[in-house]
């Protein structure tokens, strides 16, 4: 798909069917958030993949009721990894740069899903204990997203998108 199409055609999926998901477009998935940009190139992050049922649903759970999550066919858990980033950058490496490297090796995941025709859905609202004991995290690993993956019901709608003359401001 042409990368304009895969960003337009994005939505927050939230109804998944039962299909399974094939392993060679999982490992895509995996290798595209492997590929994201990443300060110092230090991959300050972790990625936990729950496929089991226990495990979703204990995310589900954590995610107060989001119950999406336990019916995704797997879901992708990013933590930052402060210590990765510590030794180069101090505290702003543990303060931001691991979550920045987070999120965008979940945004890249995203959209690589998208275009293997996969639906995913940002999960931000959890409780990060809850999380953690649901993938058996170390404490020091920070729960930023969680994503789960699969073959939608159904395509939402495009939602509205603030113009641009709102959004940017030129300097």
């Amino acid at each position: 798909m042409e990368f304009m199409n895969v960003v337009r055609e994005r939505r927050s999926t939230r109804v998944f069917t039962n299909q399974p998901i094939e392993e060679e477009k999982l490992q895509q998935i995996l290798e595209a958030a492997n590929l994201a940009p990443s300060a110092g190139d230090l991959q300050g992050y972790e990625i936990y993949l729950a496929r089991s049922l226990e495990v979703r649903q204990a995310l589900a759970r954590a995610a107060y009721g989001q119950d999406f999550i336990q019916q995704a066919p797997l879901a992708l858990v990013f933590c930052a990894h402060p210590a990765l980033s510590q030794a180069r950058y101090g505290p702003r490496g543990v303060q931001l740069y691991c979550v920045q490297d987070a999120t965008i090796a979940c945004t890249v995941a995203m959209l690589a899903a998208r275009n293997l025709g996969l639906g995913s859905v940002w999960v931000g609202a959890f409780d990060d204990d809850g999380v953690h004991q649901a993938i058996g995290s170390p404490k020091g690993q920070q729960p930023v997203a969680v994503l789960p993956i699969g073959y939608p019901a159904h395509w939402p709608g495009a939602r509205p998108r603030r113009a641009l003359a709102e959004l940017v401001h030129e300097l």
